[in-house]
């Protein structure tokens, strides 16, 4: 039984077409969320545009439904206009919100539009207390959180924080941590991060046995959506923006009926569309190999054997706007019907009422025809009405009043509220600066370290400088594991703590929230290349949160890179192992667990390539790429610093590596120069 004290989070359908956008509406949902334009994470689904796009925002908000449009993808500068245009386009439709990634459109939506809600992607891979205040600070007012938390640490987190937090509740579960998966870009040029995902995750990859080893299943915690009521969340949001107007309006269907009460068919959910089954491993926290499957032919051919009875849920509008009703019948004047929704009130006139030749217009006889409301979305609660005496008035009268109210209810809903629209300042106010590049060598531990007075500054993860903190000095950073959940947050922070007190004074930061956990513990910040910087309006951004330096993103090619404006001291990387994926629940564990692991599996893919994996204390694994990167000898832009990305290498490794990269030898060995001279980003 529903506590009624308690809001109802609000269900978050995707649409991709007008055909899903229908699906959603009508099968029950109170906000749907798509693209509009090249700047959103499905480029594969349909986009509202112009026109297009103006009338779906008024086809939801005369059926009470709120629309959330995504622009989160990243940009470049180059792109910045047609960002601006994007932007004011979905502020004049009427939107209710955007969904971001980049800092630049975060920046300019608030420009352009102050009036419209700023929503963090979960592109921006926040997973934790620090991440979610972050982006409080930067406006938004509610954050997608990652799929990877458990129930008990979104509850953590929104004991913690005041944003509005929106949680995935079904659909498809990406392998990495969102925003930071890079291995669609590196293998096949095409970027997650720019709405073009190839999804090579669910081609075969071989790890301990298993074929698929970075294929989940679909996530569905439907069953849990009480829960999440209990916590406060505000949205339950389905993936599926490439997914069937069948598959939407089943989801749909399914969590609306749980949160009226009534039961719902998983069989019905997993037959439209599964992998194998859906898996409750990210909200329970039992992350194991249960969580990983395909989908089959026999999927497939269950979903024909559903699709037409799924189709009835979408038929036509669902009545749930309640409305009142008042016709004033007077004689020698039009009929009058006032239609009142709570918050629009119409009126409209009908026909004049003609003198009764046997029986008079009765009150009942008026409510029955003006409670005919089928077809439409509204609901009648009430009907008054003031009749005189002695009049008539044909029910084909009645019901063409009744019409003409409803339809005028309709466009009243449906009607565009102006809003202010700012014309934004596209200028770059920075220069680049033609500083001598220094030398950056990131280290993934302490038995890498060669002490070398030609390295300029160098980093070592946290926990390893504070079991050797004889490596603490002006030159080194300490930096903050790209994950921290929320049972990790305290003790990072804390570790933190005691390095500044030893006498560290930089954090490389590779997310969002480390920024604000690096500042809270009085180091200065200095991003890495996993915060996904590609334009210079974003380096502006990290430089005003006090970020000192700054690595831009692997996936910005050399020519874009050579253009960017900074008041910030840039990096790129020109050596290394690239992360390509962020993986909560690694492939490389068994049902046995984690067994007699050394923490560095390999996987391989269908060539027999081999890439590495890392366990990061137990807590998340990073897949680096199955070759390095190298561009040291290649003609790079003049940024301020070259970065060396250690992870799997020996000592000697490391060495004989930094020299080739300070001498900008040709590569010793099997090697790709990434996305630097393709037309990636």
């Amino acid at each position: 039984m529903n506590d009624h004290s308690l809001k109802n989070p609000e269900i978050l359908a995707p649409v991709g077409t007008e055909g899903s956008l229908e699906a959603a509406v009508y099968a029950g949902a109170d906000a749907v969320y798509f693209g509009a334009g090249a700047c959103n994470a499905r480029r594969g689904a349909g986009q509202f545009t112009g026109e297009k796009l103006t009338e779906a925002v008024r086809f939801c908000h005369a059926h009470g439904v709120n629309v959330h449009v995504t622009v989160n993808t990243l940009v470049r500068d180059d792109e910045r206009q047609d960002v601006a245009n994007t932007l004011t386009e979905i502020a004049a439709s009427g939107a209710d919100a955007i969904i971001v990634q980049d800092m630049t459109v975060l920046r300019m939506a608030k420009e352009i539009c102050p009036e419209l809600q700023l929503h963090g992607s979960t592109q921006m891979a926040v997973h934790n207390v620090a991440g979610v205040k972050m982006l409080e600070d930067l406006g938004c007012s509610r954050v997608v959180l990652a799929r990877e938390l458990s129930i008990d640490e979104i509850r953590n987190i929104k004991e913690q924080t005041s944003a509005e937090l929106e949680c995935f509740i079904h659909g498809a579960l990406c392998m990495s941590a969102s925003g930071i998966c890079y291995l669609s870009a590196m293998l096949g040029d095409r970027s997650g991060n720019r709405g073009m995902c190839a999804q090579p995750c669910r081609l075969p990859f071989v790890c301990n046995g298993s074929t698929y080893a970075l294929s989940l299943k679909d996530m569905s915690h439907i069953a849990h959506y009480g829960t999440y009521r209990e916590i406060g969340v505000a949205s339950l949001k389905i993936e599926g923006r490439l997914k069937s107007p069948e598959y939407v309006a089943a989801t749909v269907d399914a969590v609306r009926r749980v949160r009226d009460g009534e039961p719902y068919s998983e069989q019905v959910l997993r037959d439209v569309f599964s992998r194998g089954g859906f898996t409750e491993g990210y909200y329970t926290g039992k992350r194991n190999h249960t969580m990983f499957g395909v989908r089959t032919q026999e999927d497939a051919k269950r979903a024909q054997s559903v699709l037409s009875g799924v189709r009835e849920l979408y038929r036509g509008p669902r009545p749930a706007i309640p409305v009142s009703m008042h016709a004033a019948i007077k004689a020698d004047v039009p009929s009058v019907l006032s239609v009142d929704d709570g918050t629009h009130r119409v009126a409209v006139e009908g026909s004049v009422p003609e003198a009764a030749l046997r029986v008079s217009l009765s009150a009942e006889a008026v409510e029955k025809s003006l409670r005919k409301t089928g077809g439409t979305p509204f609901a009648v609660q009430s009907v008054g009405s003031e009749i005189d005496d002695g009049l008539m008035l044909p029910a084909s009268a009645l019901n063409a009043l009744r019409r003409a109210g409803l339809d005028a209810l309709y466009d009243a809903r449906a009607a565009v509220q102006e809003r202010a629209i700012h014309s934004p300042d596209l200028s770059v106010h920075a220069e680049r600066r033609n500083a001598k590049p220094a030398l950056f060598v990131r280290y993934a531990s302490a038995g890498q370290v060669t002490p070398d007075p030609s390295i300029d500054r160098y980093s070592l993860p946290i926990e390893e400088l504070y079991r050797h903190p004889e490596y603490i000095s002006e030159k080194v950073a300490g930096e903050i594991p790209v994950l921290v959940y929320p049972d990790d947050e305290e003790r990072t922070e804390a570790i933190l703590r005691e390095l500044k007190a030893q006498g560290l004074r930089y954090a490389l930061v590779e997310n969002i929230g480390a920024i604000r956990m690096a500042k809270a513990a009085g180091l200065i910040p200095i991003g890495g290349s996993l915060l996904n910087v590609t334009n210079s309006d974003a380096i502006e951004a990290y430089h005003e949160m006090g970020v000192e330096a700054l690595f831009i993103s692997f996936e910005l090619s050399a020519p874009k890179a050579r253009d960017l404006k900074s008041r910030l001291p840039l990096g790129m990387i020109v050596a290394g192992r690239l992360p390509l994926m962020q993986l909560r629940s690694c492939p490389a564990r068994t049902d046995k667990g984690c067994g007699s692991c050394d923490g560095r599996p390999m996987l391989t893919d269908r060539k027999d390539a081999a890439f590495p994996i890392a366990c990061q204390n137990r807590r998340y694994s990073t897949l680096y790429n199955s070759v390095p990167l190298y561009i040291a000898d290649k003609p790079l832009p003049p940024l301020d610093l070259y970065g060396v990305y250690l992870t799997v290498e020996t000592k000697a490794e490391a060495l004989d590596l930094i020299r080739s990269v300070k001498a900008s030898e040709p590569p010793k060995s099997p090697h790709t120069t990434g996305a630097a001279f393709r037309k990636l980003l």
